[in-house]
């Protein structure tokens, strides 16, 4: 009898259609019922590297309803499991509100989650998990999103918790390069396993539809930060393997899922990986070419929630490196984004989002920096300050934005003309994390301009960690940067380099806040509002009721709790951490439609 591993995971909602993945131990007929409807779906399951999966398309759900599911494989019931202590995972699907209005819509946003302390950390206590903390008050009665956007490093495959390394260590020498981190796809499959196993963020993710994008630590700190760091690493002996591992595990365990059914229909690729008897060799072509020529491959997808549009942009795999033209999108992938931005007009949309794992604006002081410091790279001040500026570029992770002069101006420019056309929309938004604090930042439209101001609301969001931690000084020298020290310190750094100053100016709307968080955009007709919520320990620490029954099932008999079709001990055979208990608090609330920006009052100038 086949066994869930991991999963079930609600990725596409609609009125009417779902979509759902698993992950299996063996091949077998995957369906998803919803018991008192006719909704439901079923498919063959498929394999990539002797691991089985499938996703599974649900249609003929009834909108505007919370409809229950369960996964059966082979006909036998796995999910939810015997004895679980939580609810039924259930679909939830949108209906459109009277008068034809769209209804609304709530987007909870971040990035950067550690399931487990990596080995050998030295940061200080890192606190709850927000996701966590998340299921959590949705378990409490808090109101749920309804989508959850994971904005990259959902998994790091360089900082692997002693569980992981204990069980890499049993089938190589950890003395050996890639060391400690993971080396393949069979690898990878134990970092999903332990992230997605959490008992509480397993029920998030089976409830809640989800969207990802990868950042560097999905596959390796500092990820194409240049043409320098691309070809050293290229000599070494471990990194095709990494490089092939995590695209084709990505593309398994994450993009699949960002796909409509009507995108996975189409899709070419998708097909011959359920063809094959086993598609790890379709997937490592595949991969190997979109390592090597990125415009062989998209990782950058669109979604609409009604007159909601979001477009997810890949500020990864799709940068141009060559230090004399580099780009954080190349050419087509850029026009594909400006096209999608523009495809029926702004008018035909009342909120723009833009998901880019790296902020499009930053402290002040720090976009100066990497600008002066992409110009020391390029020559500006000579071979020797190239030489500093290439070492300081990957020591820093100077690699945002900023760091790509000519497509940050490019993104600018497409971001105004989106909010300057006359039927622009409410507001349009860039939703990032990576930089492990979160804040909100907003252009600022010059005082003596002639041109008009922008009718559409213009804001970076950004939020990070989910689970991870940022050093005291780092927090310092984040605070420093929105400073006018800082700014003034960021303008002699753009004068030593000649480099002219950014084509826009912003001012920090709030923050930095600091901890583990998450943000959530409420969007109502034009209406938005904004919330940011940080997870606290409970004032009592305590094992909760939930956690105990979850873990009891993660014991050694699985009879007892689970139930025998049901994995609930990750593959790396570590056991579910203990929870101490968490809550989320609310520590920001703002609107973010009202008066033009230049007639508020508040705010940081910046830039």
């Amino acid at each position: 009898m086949a066994t869930l591993l991991l999963g079930p995971l609600l990725r596409y909602v609609d009125e009417g259609t779902a979509t759902v993945w698993v992950e299996t131990d063996a091949p077998c007929a995957v369906e998803i019922r919803c018991p008192g409807t006719d909704a439901g779906g079923h498919t063959p399951s498929w394999r990539v590297a002797g691991h089985h999966y499938a996703l599974v398309t649900v249609s003929g759900l009834p909108p505007g309803t919370d409809t229950p599911y369960e996964v059966l494989l082979d006909g036998a019931p796995v999910w939810p499991p015997r004895g679980s202590p939580f609810p039924p995972s259930v679909i939830r699907t949108p209906a459109t509100a009277p008068g034809g209005q769209a209804p609304g819509l709530r987007v909870t946003f971040g990035s950067c989650r550690w399931a487990a302390r990596p080995a050998g950390s030295h940061h200080a206590s890192i606190g709850p998990d927000a996701l966590d903390a998340l299921a959590e008050a949705i378990l409490s009665g808090g109101e749920r999103p309804d989508v959850l956007l994971l904005l990259g490093d959902q998994v790091y495959a360089d900082e692997t918790s002693p569980a992981v390394r204990e069980q890499l260590g049993h089938h190589r020498d950890l003395d050996q390069p890639p060391w400690g981190q993971v080396a393949n796809y069979a690898e990878y499959t134990r970092l999903y396993a332990e992230s997605w196993l959490d008992p509480e963020v397993r029920w998030l993710l089976s409830t809640i539809p989800s969207l990802m994008i990868f950042d560097d630590h999905d596959v390796v700190d500092d990820w194409n930060t240049s043409e320098t760091w691309q070809r050293e690493i290229r000599a070494t002996g471990w990194w095709r393997e990494r490089i092939l591992g995590g695209l084709t595990s990505y593309w398994v365990y994450q993009h699949l899922g960002n796909l409509t059914p009507a995108e996975l229909a189409r899709d070419p690729l998708f097909d011959a990986v359920r063809e094959a008897g086993d598609g790890i060799d379709v997937l490592r072509a595949f991969a190997e070419r979109a390592d090597q020529d990125p415009t062989t491959a998209r990782w950058s997808y669109r979604r609409d929630f009604g007159r909601v549009r979001l477009l997810m942009a890949d500020t990864r795999a799709a940068r141009v490196l060559p230090e004399h033209r580099r780009a954080m999108l190349d050419d087509k992938e850029m026009h594909w984004l400006r096209e999608q931005a523009l495809e029926g007009g702004p008018g035909s949309y009342d909120h723009l989002l833009i998901g880019s794992s790296l902020p499009w604006l930053l402290p002040p002081l720090i976009h100066d920096a990497e600008t002066w410091n992409t110009a020391l790279c390029g020559g500006a001040r000579g071979p020797r300050w190239a030489r500093f500026g290439e070492t300081l570029r990957q020591r820093a992770d100077l690699e945002h934005w900023a760091a790509f002069p000519d497509s940050f101006r490019r993104l600018s420019e497409m971001i105004e003309e989106v909010a300057g056309h006359p039927d622009a929309p409410a507001t349009v938004c860039v939703l990032s994390g990576d930089v492990h604090h979160a804040y909100v930042a907003e252009p600022r439209h010059p005082r003596r301009s002639t041109a008009p101001p922008p009718r559409a609301r213009v804001l970076q969001l950004t939020c990070s960690p989910a689970h991870n931690s940022v050093p005291a000084p780092l927090r310092a020298g984040f605070r420093f940067g929105w400073s006018r020290v800082g700014r003034w310190v960021g303008r002699v750094l753009t004068r030593h380099a000649r480099v002219e100053r950014p084509p826009i100016r912003w001012r920090r709307g709030g923050g930095p806040w600091f901890g583990n968080q998450l943000m959530t955009l409420t969007l109502r007709g034009r209406a938005a509002d904004l919330a940011l919520d940080q997870a606290r320990p409970l004032s009592t620490p305590r094992r909760s009721a939930r956690r105990a029954a979850a873990d009891a099932g993660a014991g050694g008999d699985a009879g007892e709790g689970a139930g025998p079709e049901v994995a609930a001990v990750p593959p790396s055979g570590a056991a579910p951490a203990l929870s101490r208990g968490s809550r989320l608090k609310r520590v920001s609330t703002r609107q973010l439609t009202g008066p033009p920006a230049g007639e508020r009052a508040g705010g940081t100038a910046g830039a």
